[in-house]
């Protein structure tokens, strides 16, 4: 009688996936960094240029969104499709960040105005699902 091995085989991680999940790690190391600049900036317009919270935060959005494009662009989505339509990335970028731009701001009018929720509400969408959607609009669309 023969033995078995009784230990379960690992699936194997296709070359795809491992990309794809390299893309994915890389995409939330960027996406924190650019949140700490969208609130550096926010915070110093408040604070020290005494501008209204919603132009300082709008601010501070496209400064991230700059500073996104650049990292992205760079590390993100390094080796993934082609690089030779700059412009026509430019403006799939800019209407990918206005996407999440005005999804976020919905989720906080849903949730802190509308609904009359604390604060913090809108923070798993903003930091959960905002994301996923847009790290898939990029991968998908704009650095194609």
């Amino acid at each position: 009688m023969e033995k078995r091995d009784s230990m379960p085989q690992m699936p194997t991680m296709t070359i795809e996936r491992m990309a794809l999940l390299g893309q994915l790690l890389r995409y939330g190391i960027t996406g924190v960094f650019a949140s700490l600049v969208n609130i550096g900036i926010y915070h110093a317009c408040v604070t020290m240029a005494g501008l209204d919270p919603n132009l300082a935060w709008t601010i501070g959005y496209v400064g991230a969104a700059s500073t996104g494009y650049v990292i992205h662009g760079r590390w993100s989505f390094r080796g993934h499709g082609g690089r030779d339509r700059q412009a026509t990335r430019i403006t799939r970028f800019a209407i990918v960040s206005f996407i999440s731009f005005a999804l976020n701001s919905l989720w906080v009018w849903l949730f802190v105005q509308h609904m009359d929720l604390p604060i913090w509400a809108p923070y798993p969408f903003v930091l959960c699902l905002t994301p996923l959607l847009v790290f898939w609009l990029n991968r998908k669309w704009v650095f194609e």
